[in-house]
């Protein structure tokens, strides 16, 4: 054993890179700092050939130039827009009017509105913050279970994280269809079956939807057996936020359709449009954003409301036409018909750009367009830092042998496949409690991912798996987010061992899904199988 890990410096990288990102050391940095210790070290060894550091501004080049990456800051802009224009607000105060008067209500409107912020936004820390603002202080003034509430709020925070659009499933989409084309040229089959970044957010959506109607089952569950930790509310007591008034002034029905109308509209226009293969994950990502600076205009100023209808009626004509008629500038026109069909788009794409000039200004002047800007750009930089460090990280683990490690591992582990897989989820299952979820993915998908396909798992079957399985990294103590992010805005009477214990079970609602996948694949594989016919 010994002589083996002597011979494996690739074992080696790989436990020191984890044992100083659980030390608390920088991730970037980390993996970028290790990698090249060991390529020098290695390299005088005569066991790395340091030459194979050129490809690395090849490498560098490649994921900064990736059309499908950039999907991610359009996504991130969109989320943080619809944050700041208090979409969810209006949304949980609509579910709230709607559920809150039933025993459990205030826990499946907590749930409900998850499910919609992550199909709009896909933000964690805005959804957990923003319930946890409105819907906690409530919850406990009428007398619900503080563990219960925390839990619920949590939990539905993290499904932004398996319904797509989703931050985790660009990044996890572009580095599997790296992985799968690593595994096809291995298997001597380079034209094989392609998977991306749309295969993905097809694959996710049943599974999302299981997860959603198991975490109800499981609220309805606790107001039948104890009605008391989850009571039912009187309509006059049911005020969350800014928007108290208007309860009482506005029937249920007209609540619901003010609060949801938009936000689906966006929803149908992003998630729709990627499905449909009318437009790619990137070019849906920047119809979200454009879309989210529409609602942002409208819910901020009230002379910006006219152009931004006409813009959103113009947008909706020209998606029409793109469906009806071939609009690629350039082409021969086969008939009178789309050439009026194409000067009809260029005149409202005439209007919706000057809709999208009036948003421009109205967000700039109430500041929420530049605070917007900087914490995507923000968040953006951290994310492209940790890529490059990520991408240095697997150029000197495959050139130290690590490709060839892993796979004589993983075919060494009882019962071929499913052996394999089991140890696969439990290693990100473990390192979930310690590591962030883009920390798991830059460095497992790319060493693991390839094996796993070569020895015959289905590659959007995998990358579902792999997003639920890194779900459940939220939740778990002692490093989960959306347990930060409650922790940092629920009362003080609320504990921090409350909030860890209200998540448990929905950590175990997460792996029961993750089991029904494992058992029926085609819950993830039959939908995207569909819309490639």
């Amino acid at each position: 054993m010994i002589d083996w890990l002597m011979t494996h410096p690739d074992v080696w990288m790989f436990v020191v890179t984890i044992a100083l990102m659980l030390l608390g050391f920088p991730v970037a940095f980390t993996l970028a700092g290790v990698a090249l210790a060991f390529a020098f070290m290695a390299g005088e060894l005569g066991l790395f050939r340091i030459a194979t550091l050129n490809f690395l501004p090849q490498r560098v080049w490649a994921v900064l130039n990736n059309t499908v990456i950039v999907a991610a800051p359009l996504f991130i802009f969109m989320g943080l827009l619809l944050e700041r224009s208090k979409v969810a607000e209006q949304m949980l105060t609509a579910m709230a009017r709607l559920f809150g008067q039933r025993p459990g209500g205030l826990l499946i409107a907590t749930t409900v509105v998850g499910a919609l912020m992550a199909a709009s936004t896909g933000i964690v820390g805005a959804t957990v913050v923003t319930m946890g603002v409105l819907a906690l202080p409530v919850m406990l003034r009428n007398g619900y279970d503080a563990s219960g509430a925390s839990g619920a709020i949590c939990a539905a925070g993290t499904l932004g994280q398996i319904i797509p659009p989703s931050i985790v499933l660009v990044f996890l989409g572009d580095f599997l269809t790296f992985a799968n084309q690593q595994a096809n040229l291995s298997s001597g089959n380079p034209s094989g079956r392609s998977v991306g970044v749309a295969d993905l957010f097809a694959g996710c959506l049943i599974p999302g939807f299981i997860l959603v109607g198991l975490y109800l089952l499981w609220q309805l569950l606790l107001a039948w057996r104890n009605p008391a930790a989850a009571p039912a509310l009187p309509l006059e007591e049911i005020r969350l936020g800014d928007d108290g008034g208007v309860i009482e002034a506005e029937t249920t029905a007209q609540l619901i359709v003010r609060a949801l109308a938009a936000p689906l509209l966006l929803i149908v226009a992003v998630l729709g449009s990627i499905l449909a293969g009318v437009a790619t994950p990137t070019e849906a990502a920047g119809v979200g954003a454009v879309g989210a600076l529409f609602l942002a205009a409208w819910r901020e100023n009230e002379i910006s409301r006219p152009f931004v209808k006409a813009s959103l009626a113009s947008a909706i004509i020209v998606l029409f036409l793109l469906s009806m008629f071939d609009m690629r500038m350039g082409r021969q026109l086969a008939s009178t018909g789309e050439l009026i069909a194409m000067w009809i788009a260029v005149v409202l794409m005439g209007v919706i750009t000057v809709g999208i000039l009036v948003s421009l200004w109205v967000t700039f002047r109430s500041g929420s367009l530049m605070d917007v800007t900087f914490r995507t750009a923000r968040i953006t930089g951290m994310i492209f830092t940790v890529l490059i460090g990520a991408t240095l990280f697997t150029l000197v683990f495959r050139g130290l042998g690590g490709e060839h490690t892993i796979h004589e591992f993983m075919s060494g582990i009882p019962a071929g496949l499913t052996g394999a897989m089991i140890f696969t989820m439990a290693l990100m299952f473990i390192l979930g409690f310690f590591l962030d979820f883009l920390e798991i993915i830059f460095i497992l998908v790319p060493v693991l991912c390839p094996v796993l396909i070569i020895m015959g798992a289905d590659p959007v079957w995998l990358g579902v798996m792999i997003a639920l399985n890194l779900q459940t990294s939220f939740l778990t103590p002692p490093f989960g987010f959306a347990l930060f992010y409650l922790r940092g805005v629920a009362p003080p009477s609320v504990t921090t061992m409350q909030i860890w214990r209200g998540a448990t079970p929905y950590i175990g609602l997460q792996i029961v899904t993750l089991v029904i996948l494992a058992m029926f694949p085609a819950t993830a594989t039959w939908l995207p199988s569909l819309l490639l016919q």
